[in-house]
């Protein structure tokens, strides 16, 4: 019988977040050898790659960094929390951050085919990656804002677990703390343009068409239905434009109002949370 502890059966589930079964025979297969048997799960893993692309990646973390005027963000999934909050899975997180940090891709298919540092690319890092942690992991997507201000806010939605929700929101003029307090703000209402111009006209014609059907369906007369229309169509707009929503920490001003008494306007933003 292979000479190990029940400390090293422990010490290989945290290095690889494979089973305690699987750590258990690998160690029986290495006889012993630690080292060997890391090796012997990652074989094993890299052999079932194939099998875990149909899985769920639900779980998993949001990482960002800004730099002068370069932000990126980048979320990396995995299939549960356990690895989520794992060293390994983390680390992998932060170099696949600063290798896009350098490499500054304009989407997620050039990033993927991108040579980081260990001479690899991006993909055979993940794969690799899905071999070591026994899990499906996965670049869900990535932004990079740069060649003016960014803010940044990174939220934790569990004391235990990395950030789930990401924020950059780029400024047309330096307002760091207003940078920060917008990011929080999308972060909070989620809003999906930056202004109503924005909108995409099917879109509004879609909601247009929801909300007529919605008044009929409620019996509203036919004399008021365009007014209740419209209404509704403009506070959908409202809800969905960053710079016309209520601002999180003054409801009594619009976030368009905040920006103009800080001299400054948001060009673009990137909001990631884990999984949606």
């Amino acid at each position: 019988m292979a000479a190990y502890t029940a400390q090293d059966v422990k010490n290989l589930r945290e290095a690889t977040a494979a089973g305690m079964l699987d750590c258990k025979k690998a160690l029986d297969e290495a006889e012993g050898d630690y080292n060997k048997a890391i090796d012997i799960i990652r074989v094993k893993g890299l052999k079932g790659v194939t099998k875990r692309e149909g899985r769920l990646t639900s779980n998993g973390a949001v990482v960002a960094k800004v730099e002068g005027n370069l932000g990126v963000m980048l979320e990396l999934n995995c299939e549960t929390d356990f690895v989520a909050k794992g060293e390994r899975f983390l680390t992998l997180a932060d170099e696949l951050l600063a290798h896009l940090q350098n490499a500054q891709s304009d989407s997620l298919e050039a990033f993927l085919t991108t040579t980081m540092a260990s001479g690899k690319t991006v993909q055979a890092t993940v794969d690799e990656a899905n071999a070591t942690l026994g899990e499906k992991i996965e670049v869900r997507r990535i932004a990079v804002l740069k060649d003016s201000p960014v803010g940044i806010y990174l939220h934790r939605t569990s004391p235990d677990l990395p950030p789930q929700v990401g924020v950059l929101v780029q400024l047309t003029k330096d307002a760091a703390e207003v940078g920060k307090d917008i990011a929080q703000h999308i972060a909070a209402f989620a809003p999906q343009f930056v202004n109503r111009e924005d909108v995409p006209a099917e879109l509004i014609e879609n909601e247009r068409r929801i909300a007529e059907e919605t008044a009929r369906e409620e019996g509203k007369p036919e004399a008021s239905l365009i007014k209740i229309v419209e209404g509704r169509v403009t506070g959908f707009v409202k809800e969905v434009s960053l710079i016309e929503q209520s601002f999180a920490k003054d409801a009594k001003k619009t976030v368009k109002q905040i920006l103009d008494e800080a001299g400054t306007a948001v060009k673009a933003f990137n909001r990631f949370r884990v999984g949606q």
